[in-house]
Order: C-alpha cells, then sequence, then structure tokens
C-alpha cells in the first residue's frame, strides 16, 4: 500500500476519534468507514468503526430499526459474491449491512472469511471474534478461529476454541484430534529459538511459517539451528521416546512435506505398539496424500485434455480417496459411536457411491445433534426418494425448510422447495407443488426446469 494512502487513512481516523469525542456519531462513522476502504489491513480502523456504530444505537445489540429485514437481500448478495469469489464485494457489502447491524454475526463472520481470503488475516481476527461474542454456540465460527490462530502461530489462542468446540459438541473428533496436534505444534516453535539469547537457552518447541533453508538437516547443523535435525538428534538419542516422532511428524505436515509426515507417524506408530490417536494422526495425512494426488490429476487431465489416461487416472485416484475415506470414517464411527457429526460425515461418503441404505441409518442417528439437524434431514430426504420412499423424503424436507433460510442457504433451500414442488407435483396437489416452485423462483429464477414445470402447471399440464 502507497504511504500517501496508509497517511491518508490514518488521517480519517484521527477525524474519526475527534468526532467519536463529540459523540458526533454520523461523522465518525463515515471518516472511519473511509480510513478502512484506503487500509482494510488495520484492525484497529475496524474497530473503532464497529464500536462507533455501536455507540450510535446506543448499545441496543440490535442496531437500526427493521435491520434483519433491510439487510436481506445484501445476505443474497453477499452468498453470489462468495460464489463468484469476489472477497473484496463481499467484505464491502458486509460492511454496508453492518452500519445497519454492527452485531449482526452473520455479517461479521461474512467480513472476517472476505479478509482471510485477501490476506488482512488480522481484521480477520476481529472479525470473527466480534461474531463469536454475538453468536457464543457457533461451532464454525470458533472452528474457523481456531484454523486461523494456527495459521498465525497463535497456538493458546487456537487451542482454547477447540476446547470451546469440545465442550460444545463433545463428540467432535475433528476438535480432538485438533488440540493434540496444535499443541505438538506449539512445541515446535521457534519462540524458543527467539526469545532465547544463544542456542543454549533453548529449551523446547519453536514457531515457524514453514521451512526455510536453515530448517533442513545437514550433517554441519548445531544444536538450535534447525528444527528438523534438532528433532532428528533427540529420536537418534532416545529412539523410544514417542513425542520427538510426533512433533517431527507434525512439523513436516505443517511444512506440506506429507510423505515424510506419513512416514515419521508410522515410525512413531510401531513404538507406540499401535496407539490409536497416533493411528488416525497416520490416517490424516495418508487422506492429505491422496487428495494431493487427486487434485495434481485433475489439474493434469484438466491441462491435457486429449491425454485419454488423464482423466481415468484421475477418476481412480478420486475412488480410492473415497474408499479410504470411508473406511477411516468407518472405523472411527467404530471406535467413537457418540459422535454424531462423524456419522454424517461417513453417511455423506456413502451417499457418494449410491449406498443409501447404509446412509439411512447413520443420518437418522446424526440428526440428534441439533447443529446439523437441517442439514441431516436434507440428506435424508434425498435418501428416501433414491429408495422409493417418497412420503418419507416428503417429512425429512418439511422439517428441514423449517430451519432453513434462503438467506443463509440459498442453495440448500432451493433444493429442498424443488424436490417438495417435484413431490406435490407427481402426488398431483398442484397448489402446493406451485408454492414450493414459486419459492425456488423467489430465490433463482432459473433454477434448473423450475420455471417450465410451474407454467405447465398453470397452464393446467400434468406433471
Amino acid at each position: 500500500m502507497a504511504p500517501d494512502t496508509k497517511k491518508h487513512a490514518a488521517n480519517c481516523w484521527t477525524k474519526g476519534n475527534e468526532a467519536l469525542e463529540r459523540e458526533n456519531w454520523d461523522y465518525a462513522i463515515e471518516q472511519y468507514t473511509t480510513a478502512v476502504k484506503f487500509d482494510p489491513e488495520t484492525s484497529v480502523y475496524r474497530a473503532s468503526l464497529r464500536g462507533s456504530q455501536c455507540r450510535k444505537y446506543n448499545n441496543n445489540k440490535k442496531g437500526a430499526s427493521l435491520a434483519g429485514i433491510r439487510t436481506k437481500s445484501m445476505r443474497i448478495k453477499i452468498k453470489g459474491l462468495r460464489r463468484k469469489e469476489d472477497w473484496k464485494g463481499v467484505d464491502a457489502l458486509a460492511e454496508e449491512g453492518l452500519r445497519l447491524n454492527p452485531w449482526d454475526a452473520g455479517l461479521n463472520a461474512d467480513m472476517a472469511e472476505a479478509c482471510n481470503m485477501l490476506g488482512f488475516k488480522q481484521a480477520a481476527i476481529f472479525g470473527y471474534v466480534t461474531a463469536i461474542e454475538n453468536d457464543r454456540d457457533n461451532v464454525d465460527l470458533h472452528r474457523r478461529l481456531a484454523y486461523l490462530y494456527e495459521e498465525r502461530g497463535e497456538y493458546s489462542d487456537a487451542i482454547t476454541h477447540w476446547k470451546v468446540i469440545c465442550r460444545l459438541n463433545p463428540h467432535d473428533s475433528e476438535a480432538r484430534s485438533k488440540i493434540t496436534q496444535v499443541e505438538a505444534s506449539a512445541v515446535v516453535d521457534r519462540g524458543g529459538y527467539e526469545k532465547a539469547d544463544t542456542t543454549l537457552d533453548v529449551r523446547t518447541g519453536y514457531d515457524f511459517d514453514g521451512p526455510s533453508a536453515s530448517d533442513r538437516s545437514s550433517d554441519g547443523d548445531s544444536p538450535g539451528d534447525s528444527i528438523e535435525a534438532d528433532l532428528q538428534h533427540a529420536i537418534r538419542k532416545d529412539p523410544a521416546e514417542l513425542d520427538n516422532y510426533i512433533k517431527l511428524g507434525e512439523w513436516y505436515r505443517r511444512s506440506n512435506r506429507l510423505d515424510e509426515a506419513a512416514e515419521m507417524f508410522d515410525q512413531a506408530l510401531q513404538v507406540s505398539g499401535g496407539d490409536i490417536n497416533v493411528r488416525e494422526q497416520l490416517e490424516d495425512v495418508e487422506l492429505l496424500i491422496l487428495r494431493r494426488n487427486w487434485r495434481l490429476a485433475k489439474e493434469k487431465a484438466a491441462e491435457h485434455p486429449d491425454d485419454e489416461e488423464a482423466r481415468p487416472q484421475a477418476a481412480a485416484i478420486g475412488s480410492e480417496l473415497l474408499n479410504r475415506e470411508i473406511e477411516v470414517k468407518s472405523s472411527r464411527v467404530d471406535r467413537h459411536p457418540n459422535d454424531n457429526r462423524l456419522k454424517y460425515e461417513l453417511a455423506m461418503c456413502y451417499m457418494q457411491v449410491a449406498k443409501w441404505d447404509q446412509s439411512i441409518p447413520l443420518l437418522q442417528q446424526a440428526s440428534a445433534d441439533t447443529r446439523i439437524e437441517a442439514n441431516v434431514a436434507v440428506a435424508l430426504g434425498r435418501c428416501f426418494l433414491k429408495v422409493k420412499k417418497t412420503d418419507l423424503a416428503r417429512r425429512q424436507y418439511e422439517k428441514a425448510i423449517k430451519e432453513m433460510s434462503a438467506v443463509e442457504k440459498p442453495d440448500e433451500f432451493k433444493v429442498i422447495h424443488y424436490q417438495l414442488g417435484r413431490i406435490y407435483e407427481e402426488a398431483g396437489e398442484v397448489e402446493k407443488a406451485e408454492n414450493h416452485y414459486n419459492e425456488v423462483l423467489s430465490v433463482d429464477y432459473e433454477y434448473r426446469d423450475t420455471l417450465e414445470r410451474l407454467e405447465r402447471l398453470q397452464a393446467g399440464g400434468g406433471s
């Protein structure tokens, strides 16, 4: 960013502070908004803006009159911009909506996501923290913030949010696994180097953003010069100490050296005598390797459309990945029978290979988790349609529609209303079918053949 631009942003921020002291909220908001536009990375400008907006509404926690209705169209537009990956547009529109209600958790999260994608990490953290303050039990928000903290090397904060997720959902297997992983990353923290006056002061742990040339092991490395070399030396010194294998495996994983990570976790598994937690970490890395290989194969097939072998190879790797995911998640469901989210994930894998009868009981059990109840109902509706249980499908879709908003989940909203329209159309209940098709068209006028079906019904045509 040009120095003049940053200077202009700072000047606007100063003017905003002066206006705030005079309780001239509108002018303060105007100046802070300009500061954010000129310098969107600086989180203090966002914080000042949000604070002035809250004071304008006398901290009423709900913003302007009818703010929810007035921001409805903005939310729909944000969904479209997100699909186009227009993150600057998402940020701008979210900020526009927050002028009406600065406490809106969804809009704060939209702003945070946009900032994260644009590389404005501190502003993203501010957005997620603000969103959580207004929606404390939202597991998804805690998850996003935990990942962001981990990415920035703020491990203690990341662990805090993973623990919150465990408290909100004791059966969340990812949260349990991430606590172990992030604690290992906290040990592999270069702060042990940076905070020491000499390498002799280093005891445990380093922080890193990825391996530099000096981080690579070599015969000439001295203690404290290389994370990798130090951990390898520790393993040679005490081959029975499991913790060092796990630290090095996690270091390789975070450095995207996945094959070496898999090898290290495999060694850790042998040293541990088959410890199930180590096995799960190895499985996670193996899945990452398959996903990487699948992505590379798909890219190759797209870049070389004339290569007759490229597309089948990509399909074969994708099939291998899905089968491995089913294998891993099946064993984890057996080990964690109360983890309903894991059952939902396994059911979704089974649905990809059209194993509807295996998906249905898993989804029925997963429906006990109220946080994913609506998503489960949508999946169950699809499964019941596939096995020709239309009435059961209708019940699930009608259950899901009560929890589904065209603003928050436009894609699911359209699917449910479209399927209900089809079900009622085939049952000869024309009025109900028309109502559901109209709901679809109110969100997406070109969705599939909805318009054609509605016009045929209105013209008195049959299914």
